[in-house]
């Protein structure tokens, strides 16, 4: 019998546990599952014999050493700042463990104890990181067996809401935390290399310098680059690629009616609102616009941000009900914190939603008989608001990696990425068997 410690049981954790508790009999594994919400717990648990689900505080090293015992190995579902702790002491226990989060320099500098420990911490398996590292690499690969010469490559990924689901004129609905949403793109201008010169957007000018890509079956995107994509050249070993572009995907029109928020300050989270929980929606929207005694509200935003009142961006912004009179309700809330909260009454699954995960890779290289260009794409939509297309895509990856783990396929030590052949391609096999598959094209080539 081979104990594996589930640390969090939020939404991501649905699709790794049931997974996890699906194979426990044929494998011999005991799924614990810990987490500060012990009801949250036991409904992911659901009552299997191979599970069980306990109250634990990660943070606290008493409960986190008792719940470490007898452990053979540990899936980090923490908030990403939080796992160091959790590493350190899996270390220290000789424990792998797996965590979805992107590798932090402190994750980094525990390469050599977890290699003289002789495990494994392997980080960024989920779905952005995670699924795109995969698919990526793979075709990377291929093209390295033909000794072709990367010339560009674009990456992007979308949490969305699925077709069926799809009721509002944002074309858009949280599928993962919604803070993240709010905040994406701040701190510090995206950058990224196109064809040989590195570009800098700052997040003021982020949400208007976007990207149109059409996926077949599914219609028109946008894409917003991410904060660095300049760091994938070292993780693909593109060192000297001349193009490399990193994004996120909306659909089309999304960003422009974001960027108005921006603009008004409104995703402003480095200062507090004075009197937010009596304030109402209607005066939340008034405070960032110049004062007038007789103009209304609608009038002077208009005006500020220079809409037209037959501009389906204005419905956008007026379907959020940011003229309405409800309350805030919030003490001592930032901008981002009101506005999340405005957007959460908006933007929330209901219980029949279904979410959709859209992820489209280009890669343009020279082989000895000219250019190529290969696009890859994958749509993945979710069953209900549980096993929801960001829990499948961000689990599943996660669990096969950890029966891979524990069975003796995967024998590598230190802080790994999923990017080498032993990782990346019996995970993909195994996720095509989910109905997560990329379909791969070859297209015309240029370059742009």
């Amino acid at each position: 019998m081979k104990n594996i410690l589930v640390i969090g049981a939020g939404r991501s954790s649905s699709s790794l546990i049931k997974y996890l508790l699906d194979h426990a009999e044929a494998e011999g594994w005991k799924v614990s599952v810990g987490d500060m919400n012990l009801d949250l717990a036991k409904s992911k648990v659901n009552g299997s014999a191979h599970g069980e689900a306990f109250e634990l505080n990660a943070l606290d090293e008493v409960q986190r050493s008792k719940a470490l015992l007898n452990v053979d190995l540990v899936v980090s579902m923490l908030p990403a700042r939080f796992h160091i702790e959790v590493a350190k002491e899996c270390i220290e226990k000789r424990i792998p463990i797996i965590t979805p989060s992107y590798i932090s320099e402190e994750m980094k500098a525990l390469d050599e104890a977890a290699k003289e420990a002789g495990v494994i911490l392997l980080n960024e398996i989920g779905v952005d990181p995670g699924i795109d590292h995969l698919s990526a690499k793979k075709i990377l690969d291929e093209i390295d067996d033909q000794n072709g010469e990367m010339l560009a490559f674009e990456s992007f990924t979308g949490g969305l809401i699925a077709p069926e689901s799809d009721d509002n004129p944002w074309n858009y609905k949280f599928t993962w935390n919604p803070r993240n949403v709010v905040l994406a793109g701040q701190g510090g201008a995206a950058k990224f290399i196109q064809e040989g010169q590195y570009k800098y957007i700052p997040y003021h000018k982020l949400f208007r310098r976007t990207e149109i890509i059409e996926i077949d079956g599914y219609g028109k995107f946008e894409g917003y680059a991410n904060r660095d994509s300049l760091k994938y050249r070292d993780v693909y070993g593109l060192e000297d690629i001349p193009t490399i572009y990193r994004g996120t995907f909306r659909r089309v029109g999304f960003c422009r009616a974001w960027n108005y928020l921006v603009q008004l300050g409104m995703t402003d989270d480095s200062y507090t609102i004075e009197d937010s929980e009596n304030m109402s929606y209607r005066e939340f929207t008034n405070a960032f616009l110049a004062y007038s005694r007789h103009d209304s509200v609608e009038l002077k935003l208009r005006y500020q941000l220079k809409i037209d009142q037959d501009d389906p961006i204005y419905d956008k912004l007026e379907w959020l009900g940011l003229f309405s009179e409800r309350k805030v309700g919030l003490k001592n809330a930032t901008p981002a914190q009101i506005l999340q909260k405005i957007l959460e009454e908006k933007w929330s699954l209901k219980d029949d939603d279904k979410d959709m995960i859209v992820m489209w890779h280009r890669f343009v290289y020279r082989v000895s008989d000219g250019l190529k260009e290969i696009h890859s794409s994958m749509v993945y939509i979710g069953q209900d608001d549980v096993y929801t297309a960001m829990s499948d895509t961000v689990g599943l990856p996660v669990a096969i990696c950890a029966k891979m783990i524990l069975n003796g396929t995967i024998k590598l030590t230190g802080v790994r990425l999923p990017i080498e052949k032993e990782i990346y391609l019996p995970v993909l096999k195994e996720l095509e068997t989910f109905g997560i598959k990329f379909n791969e094209k070859e297209v015309e080539a240029k370059l742009y």
